[in-house]
């Protein structure tokens, strides 16, 4: 078969990258070749339901037409002239974001784990400089199951042995402690001056979308205050109104020290992530500190305003919150009358079903392969817990559709 050949086969396209590519993702088999608002169609032509959203970075929905405008309008002009000159769009971006986000200054990256590695050498740099905390002494506060990438610093403070083993030796620095514990955050911040920042999650996402105790991240944030601790939101899964909020930290009126962003800030057509901080924090990043070639490029910063823009116009955020009340509204009718799933939780279009069986069962992927059937995608995290996240510009026919189809597939699902 001749490269330029188009793949007509689910088959042939999944033995292609089972032959030449690296083996480090284990995807559901389906090959998909088209998407459209909450719709994308395998290479045979079937059509399917969204249920993941590229793990929420297609929250305006598949190739929106104002998105891809954007991009296909800048890459005739003017692609990347990296960061050795200006370029005419990059300070619109950043007005648009910190003006959205009520921030004073952005720090533009690619992808969501650079923004992470990002804001740790921010923070660590603001606690030598600023705090006064003896050099390579800082340590950053993280939460047990956390997910906030795969680089080599972040796997130093994943509890996921998949992700770690055999990747070490790995970064000091970092002190675990179990999320959704204010007295654990507490104990930590009491007895350890050299604590620069706490990093956390809003909502947990690879662990299940675990929800944290209302007034949680509230006060977080006020014992970060108190001992003069960054609070760093990492908001590159649950940003951009996926919660039902622009930012699943709105819910309880908490401004963070420090923002992380990316996924939906392109609306899934580009790679672009953000670091945003006040003058205060960001001013210790200085020429020569931190950079990226391809970040703050034109074409990102013309895209994510675009995809920024969608969700305003669209109301993205107050779409997620109704249909998600919605979903586990009606999830939670079915629920006690079926043995196969405990129950549903999330904010907004962030939701997860717990499956009533052990995480190292086939159950939860089995489920999926059942619901790809029926003509919706979705998958596994954890073994046995399912994550739904369509795209925010689903409407309510379509959502009442999907919750149709789950039901139906949990209904006839039978664990052989």
């Amino acid at each position: 078969m001749s490269i330029l050949e188009n793949i007509t086969s689910s088959k042939d396209a999944i033995a292609l990258e089972d032959k030449h590519g690296a083996h480090n993702y284990h995807p559901l088999p389906v090959v998909l070749s088209k998407g459209e608002g909450v719709y994308v169609w395998d290479v045979e032509g079937k059509k399917y339901y969204d249920f993941l959203s590229a793990y929420s970075a297609v929250n305006q929905g598949h190739c929106h037409p104002k998105i891809v405008n954007a991009m296909t309008e800048q890459a005739k002009t003017l692609t990347l002239t990296s960061r050795a000159f200006y370029n005419d769009m990059l300070g619109k971006y950043e007005k648009y974001a910190t003006e959205t986000f009520h921030f004073d200054k952005l720090l533009p990256m690619n992808t969501g784990a650079e923004a992470v590695e990002t804001a740790l050498k921010i923070c660590r740099k603001w606690a030598y400089e600023e705090k006064g905390i003896v050099e390579n002494n800082a340590e950053i506060v993280v939460c047990e199951n956390n997910f906030h990438g795969r680089t080599t610093t972040i796997i130093s403070f994943s509890n996921d042995p998949v992700a770690r083993k055999n990747f070490g030796p790995y970064t000091d620095g970092f002190i675990k402690i179990e999320y959704d514990n204010l007295s654990a955050l507490e104990e930590v911040l009491k007895s350890n001056t050299n604590v620069a920042g706490f990093l956390v999650e809003p909502i947990q996402g690879e662990a299940g979308v675990y929800v944290p105790s209302e007034g949680y991240l509230s006060g977080a944030k006020a014992l970060c205050e108190k001992y003069n601790v960054l609070f760093i939101a990492d908001e590159v899964q649950t940003g951009i109104a996926r919660t039902g909020k622009m930012i699943a930290v709105d819910y309880e009126e908490v401004k963070p020290d420090i923002l992380i962003l990316g996924k939906a800030l392109s609306g899934g057509a580009y790679p672009v992530s953000a670091v945003l901080a006040d003058d205060r924090i960001m001013g210790v990043i200085r020429p020569g500190n931190h950079g990226s070639t391809f970040g703050g490029n034109p074409i990102a910063a013309a895209v994510a305003i675009a995809a920024l823009e969608v969700v305003k116009e669209e109301k993205l955020a107050e779409n997620a919150f109704e249909l998600g009340e919605l979903f586990r509204d009606e999830l939670n009718k079915f629920i006690p009358h079926t043995d196969l799933v405990n129950s549903v939780r999330g904010k907004g279009l962030l939701n997860a079903i717990l499956i009533n069986d052990s995480e190292d069962s086939s159950t939860a992927w089995d489920i999926c392969m059942a619901l790809k059937e029926n003509g919706l995608l979705a998958k596994p995290t954890h073994g046995n817990i399912i994550r739904f996240a369509p795209p925010l510009v689903m409407t309510k026919e379509q959502l009442l559709d999907c919750v149709s189809i789950i039901i139906k597939t949990l209904k006839e699902f039978k664990n052989d």
